[in-house]
């Protein structure tokens, strides 16, 4: 396996599509077997991607829109990012679902459809990046329907499409397409293990709660009161500011986790309204036990620390070759500038490894012994092995 990550600062799509072309070109010497490609939101999506085509004539090629983008040692945002493998040992294969908010099950089955591990035998692991517009909502039922096509025998990791949390328009990337309600998965087969590691930095801060009604994204009522007045207690009772006009700061301070036997899986709270329920970034599943959290800066570069060893124990005795690491826009809004510690903490543990990553709306992982299923506010790393 060979694998270049690269990126440019160019703000025009099409000389960034290029950028990113010719520097996988030189690098790799071969055409790519696939290249995973991170924009921000203010590029020409379609642009890029028929420039990075041109340069570089990838076999497959998927991504998504980002919500900050880096780069072995480049971070920052309105970039554009990607991770090039030239790997003739393994078979990679591009699978597309459409329609994924009216019915995420058929999505799924729509991507399962082109993946070739049901009739290829020889390859003894079987893993998919996973990207969906996350303004399409039901990533968590796209991920639990990908696993029940799939019979369990894979695992999955990515995350939603992001737009610097302006919510506005999200998208996939298939090839030079770019595409809205829709999910997209890059099947590896392999002869070695991807190691996929999952972690975040959030501990309860609160007593248990009850979700009495909540409907697609919006929570409605803790305890059998409005949503709001959880928060509001919460917030009296830490001695914070809680804005209701302006709630984001506190939000991102204090988000919510969903009890289950492995942990706590975190949603992101984003907007109130009138009658006090409260918009977040993915489902809380009605009759759930949950927990207002508490986090720190520090909390969150150890857990892109601990997510990181995770992965490269699962590769065994193999070195690492290169690593995909997601984490969410909330957390790089809520770090600041400390947000660098938790890229550092995924490079130190990967050696020389090119890494390509970006910040998500959300992110996918589901693996053996890991935290499985969706996510906000969770570093996933996925380590390619050598």
């Amino acid at each position: 396996m060979q694998t270049v990550a690269v990126s440019t600062t160019q703000t025009d799509g099409g000389a960034a599509g290029r950028a990113l072309g010719d520097q996988i070109r030189a690098s790799l010497g071969e055409n790519p077997s696939a290249v995973i490609v991170f924009a921000a939101p203010t590029f020409d999506h379609e642009a890029l991607l028929r420039a990075l085509s041109e340069a570089c004539s990838p076999e497959l090629m998927v991504g998504a829109s980002s919500a900050g983008e880096f780069a072995n040692e480049t971070l920052g945002v309105g970039l554009a990012t990607a991770l090039a493998i030239h790997d003739p040992e393994s078979h990679f294969s591009l699978g597309v679902g459409r329609n994924l908010k009216s019915d995420p099950a058929q999505a799924a089955r729509q991507i399962v459809g082109n993946f070739a591990g049901p009739s290829i035998h020889r390859f003894r692991y079987r893993s998919a990046l996973v990207l969906s517009d996350a303004l399409a909502g039901f990533a968590d039922a796209l991920t639990d329907a990908l696993t029940v096509e799939t019979a369990g025998d894979y695992q999955f990791f990515g995350g939603g499409a992001g737009d610097n949390a302006s919510f506005e328009r999200t998208t996939v990337f298939c090839g030079t397409q770019v595409l809205s309600d829709a999910a997209v998965a890059l099947e590896i087969l392999s002869h070695k293990p991807l190691g996929i590691g999952v972690s975040h930095g959030w501990e309860p801060g609160s007593q248990p709660l009850r979700v009495t009604e909540a409907r697609g994204l919006t929570l409605i009522s803790l305890n059998g009161l409005p949503a709001l007045e959880a928060f509001e207690e919460h917030a009296d009772a830490q001695g914070q500011k809680f804005d209701r006009s302006s709630p984001i700061p506190f939000f991102l301070q204090n988000i919510l986790g969903i009890e289950t036997p492995g942990g706590h899986r975190l949603r992101v709270p984003l907007i109130v309204h009138d009658d006090g329920s409260i918009h977040c970034a993915a489902e809380v599943p009605q009759g759930s036990i949950v927990r207002i959290m508490k986090s720190s800066h520090a909390s969150a570069a150890e857990a892109a620390a601990r997510a990181t060893e995770a992965a490269v124990l699962a590769i065994g005795d193999h070195q690492p070759q290169a690593a995909l690491f997601f984490d969410c826009v909330a957390t790089r809004l809520r770090c600041g500038d400390q947000f660098v510690n938790e890229v550092a903490a995924v490079r130190e543990r990967i050696g020389d490894a090119p890494l390509v990553g970006c910040n998500t709306h959300g992110q996918i992982a589901r693996a053996d012994g890991q935290f499985e299923g969706f996510h906000n506010c969770t570093a996933v790393v996925c380590v390619f092995p050598g």
